[in-house]
């Protein structure tokens, strides 16, 4: 592996409650999922989220979620394909906006939190999620959980020509299916387990699932939650790690690696 992507999902304050270390990561990563405002990330959050990733360099994404500030956009909820398609399009559409100014465009759309399991079971759920991102994006792309591969929404993306960037997650658990564990408060992860995984999975294509066992992995890019309270932390290993091993960091979407 010559170079790989490094991205966090970043913007998640919302009013006057504060969340992640934006400023800290943002010198560090290539890409940034930014929140729209359902599970975070207000007006004001967006924009000022938006004009730092520009100032750094960092390709910017949209990190749509629930709309379940509550909750953190980490429940299930009942939605019609209706519901979520204008969601998608809602989210997307607003950051979009705050990106034009910088004559920038979306590089990517990833969805939060628990849309990602009931995109992964249901059809008709990612079906509405990908003609959304059809309504946002010129050339759509999303970034995916690499392990969860024969799942609803990468089905239809690829059948719909999306191009797909697999993310690896070293600061979060996984189970024998291949998906993350979605936890509804992130617990502080050690940076030592975090470079531990992300050495296995550099060096063996693999990774540990939470029944002791390993499932074969391949990714564009790393993943480090922003809402983490060790994300610096566990950032600044990552890159040191690459760093040693020679492996570049570039946006996953410059890559000609990603799928289809």
């Amino acid at each position: 592996m010559k170079r790989i992507g490094l991205n966090c999902d970043l913007g998640e304050s919302f009013g006057n409650w504060r969340l992640g270390a934006d400023e800290e990561l943002l010198g560090r990563i290539t890409t940034a999922s930014l929140a729209c405002g359902f599970h975070g990330g207000d007006p004001v959050t967006m924009r000022r989220s938006v004009a730092a990733a520009v100032e750094h360099g960092v390709a910017v994404g949209s990190h749509p979620g629930l709309p379940d500030l509550l909750g953190f956009g980490r429940r299930v909820m009942e939605v019609s394909p209706e519901d979520l398609h204008a969601y998608v399009v809602y989210q997307s559409g607003a950051l979009e906006a705050f990106l034009r100014p910088h004559g920038r465009g979306l590089d990517h759309v990833k969805p939060h939190g628990a849309l990602y399991p009931m995109l992964n079971r249901r059809e008709d759920l990612a079906v509405a999620a990908v003609d959304a991102m059809f309504e946002v994006m010129e050339r759509p792309a999303l970034f995916w959980p690499a392990g969860s591969e024969d799942r609803a929404l990468l089905r239809v993306a690829r059948d719909r020509g999306v191009r797909v960037m697999r993310e690896f997650y070293p600061d979060s658990r996984y189970g024998a299916d291949g998906e993350t564990v979605v936890e509804r408060h992130r617990e502080p992860m050690s940076p030592d387990d975090a470079e531990a995984a992300l050495r296995r999975f550099l060096g063996t294509q693999k990774v540990e699932t939470i029944d002791g066992g390993t499932i074969p992995l391949a990714a564009e890019s790393i993943c480090v939650h922003g809402d983490g309270p060790t994300a610096t932390a566990i950032v600044e290993r990552v890159c040191a790690v690459l760093d040693e091993l020679g492996v570049a960091r570039q946006a996953a979407t410059e890559s000609e690696d990603a799928i289809p």
